[in-house]
């Protein structure tokens, strides 16, 4: 199938972004078309522009939803860019393990907030290394909330099945402690054990809401490779979502290919790509 049109293709850029805020450039084409590919062999059409024609007409309404799910879904892995979570380990986990023990902070719960959490690597993946030091927490507690625009994307992470190959970065103390491993027609899969599952807690969710569903700050916010997809404006509204979300003291992580420089943000950079929340704004 030949690359998408320049007038499909102004279309699809459109109603991506009114429906998501995600800006595709012209350097996007070839992704799109190969995205889009499996959208038009599914529904049985021959052409980019019977597509767009379809997504113009009363029954596109819910092929938008799918499109935005093909356009948003992002390949991940688990411990993918290892040295947030070694930060999460070695920095925030030990700063909030202080702060607890002397003077018993909050609810005694760390509340960490996987904001594009794809297929569930990410959240798994923090929700491993959290596990690892339950004997450290002496009756402290943590949770993590994990979100994503992609219903499809949200659906497989809270199954929590993986292909073996996906946990190439995960040590076999590891494997054998928080997955099991598939037998018959699962042979060759892991799944994540219930024990760390509950811990994790999955649900479809647009960034650029009005209001978000949660009950509490957190006092970690991951929300990697995002940003790259968004023009400036967006990602001001996002930034600014975000920080409304995160505890004073809290960290933003966000992913190594990004920056927060040209937006405007009340955060304190502590390495590229870790922000700190002062407890004041003027701190």
């Amino acid at each position: 199938m030949n690359v998408i049109g320049e007038r499909d293709y102004r279309l699809v850029c459109r109603l991506v972004y009114e429906n998501s805020r995600i800006h595709l450039g012209s350097d996007k084409k070839e992704l799109v078309s190969a995205r889009l590919g499996k959208r038009l062999r599914h529904l049985d059409l021959h052409t980019y522009s019977e597509y767009c024609r379809l997504l113009e007409s009363p029954a596109g309404v819910e092929e938008l939803a799918h499109l935005v799910d093909v356009i948003s879904t992002n390949f991940t892995n688990f411990f993918r860019e290892n040295g947030h979570f070694e930060f999460l380990e070695e920095t925030i986990l030990k700063e909030w393990l202080s702060r607890q023990k002397a003077k018993r902070e909050g609810d005694g719960c760390l509340h960490v907030w996987s904001a594009a959490a794809s297929s569930g690597e990410e959240p798994y993946s923090i929700g491993v290394m959290l596990a690892e030091h339950t004997a450290e927490l002496q009756g402290l507690d943590w949770h993590v909330e994990a979100t994503d625009i992609s219903t499809r994307m949200i659906e497989k992470a809270r199954s929590g099945i993986y292909e073996k190959e996906r946990l190439s970065q995960v040590s076999q103390a590891w494997i054998q402690r928080y997955f099991q491993y598939g037998s018959g027609k699962w042979e060759g899969y892991y799944r994540v054990r219930p024990e760390l599952r509950s811990k994790i807690a999955f649900q479809c969710l647009n960034l650029l809401q009005a209001t978000y569903p949660f009950s509490r700050k957190f006092h970690v916010i991951f929300c990697r490779n995002v940003m790259i997809y968004f023009d400036r404006a967006t990602q001001e509204q996002l930034v600014g979502n975000l920080c409304s979300q995160l505890l004073p003291g809290g960290y933003l992580i966000i992913g190594h290919s990004e920056t927060l420089t040209s937006v405007s943000h009340p955060l304190k950079i502590v390495r590229p790509s870790i922000y700190y929340k002062p407890h004041t704004e003027h701190s």
